[in-house]
């Protein structure tokens, strides 16, 4: 297939509710979708993940912008391409900035199935019909309404909760939580909020049977948190520190994790992020898919990944009603009884809603 047009269009959307974590609170999201189009006119969509601020990485919305515009398009308009493993290799030369090129990336993988009459699932080797999920809950103000969204989401069916913690709202929220839900599979998530100085805290999570704890320490850390995991019986399970199956493959040997959490965003695409699944699968680590508050294309995306046989836990990818009053896309994502059913569809099964996304729409730029 050849490259022949892309658009690149930028929204921003306002959540239901602001989400909170350890590093701030957010509310708006802003976003790009990249269309990208073959010399048949067949087109494929991705969706960045980058926030506005550098909190979760160094990328934020304008390097996205950046890069995309002034690198990565230049890189690909009019070539021709067999297939998208090949594009992380012709992005090669640019540093980092795995978000951008996740973005580019994905669009690709959704019109390279839809050129080959499969399901995005199909395309990257899937097999699950339908998807387990869990659900994330940022900070809330005080424990009785953490009760109350935790108990309306196991209602809802969702399979695991987990729950943003920082210093001064952890040991205690948990507890009360683990007293209330005492058979509900329940992980923390700290985004690097502690210190090795803090292991007397982190030791007293093992009282509460966590399925496990996601990225206590440093974000660029592997050494410090193998330490810790010496330390711990609760799994500790790396986010931010794995940006690639080279990073996988340090962790595991340092005994730094006994779980990966895999965002295609974060580590460049799909193609990586099926590296690290095989890799992990290979090396007896499960995995699952975190959410970086993607809408719906990127959550589509989300839901082929967790089709891979590896995923063996719940991901954070929930329905579109969790975070969105409307969704891109069409039909929108929906959970029953805690379970995504796969789409059958081309591509990432689901239609993006143009009358929603140029609603939300700041401005398009097309390259051709």
């Amino acid at each position: 297939m050849i490259i022949k047009k892309m658009n690149l269009r930028h929204l921003k959307m306002t959540m239901k509710n602001p989400f909170v974590t350890s590093f701030g609170s957010m509310q708006e999201k802003e976003f790009f979708l990249l269309e990208v189009f073959d010399e048949d006119g067949n087109s494929g969509w991705g969706e960045s993940a980058a926030f506005q601020a550098p909190w979760y990485t160094e990328e934020t919305v304008q390097t996205t912008l950046h890069m995309i515009r002034d690198f990565l398009i230049p890189l690909l308009l009019n070539k021709e391409i067999n297939h998208p493993d090949e594009v992380s290799e012709i992005f090669s030369p640019i540093r980092k900035n795995n978000m951008a090129k996740a973005t580019v990336e994905g669009a690709i993988w959704d019109l390279y199935a839809k050129r080959n009459k499969q399901s995005l699932a199909q395309a990257i080797g899937g097999v699950a019909k339908q998807i387990e999920v869990g659900i994330s809950i940022g900070i809330q103000t005080n424990t009785e309404k953490l009760l109350e969204v935790v108990h309306h989401y196991i209602e809802e069916g969702y399979k695991r909760i987990k729950l943003k913690i920082k210093p001064g709202y952890d040991i205690e929220v948990i507890q009360k939580l683990r007293d209330a839900f005492p058979e509900v599979p329940l992980m923390a998530d700290a985004n690097s909020a502690y210190t090795l100085q803090d292991i007397e805290l982190l030791k007293k999570l093992d009282d509460y049977h966590l399925l496990m704890i996601e990225q206590p320490l440093a974000s660029d850390d592997i050494v410090d948190h193998a330490k810790l995991q010496k330390m711990l019986n609760t799994p500790i399970c790396l986010d931010e520190s794995i940006l690639s199956v080279e990073d996988v493959r340090k962790a595991i040997e340092l005994g730094s994790t006994k779980v990966i959490n895999i965002k295609i965003a974060r580590v460049g695409g799909l193609t990586e992020a099926k590296k690290i699944h095989d890799y992990c699968m290979e090396k007896g680590i499960p995995v699952w898919c975190g959410g970086m508050l993607e809408a719906g294309i990127g959550r589509a995306h989300n839901i082929a990944l967790t089709t891979l046989p590896n995923f063996a836990l719940p991901g954070d990818t929930a329905g579109s009603s969790h975070y969105w009053e409307e969704d891109i896309i069409s039909p929108e994502i929906v959970v029953v009884d805690g379970y995504i059913e796969v789409p059958k569809g081309y591509g990432i099964g689901f239609e993006p809603n143009m009358e929603v996304i140029e609603r939300y729409m700041l401005n398009e730029i097309v390259f051709e």
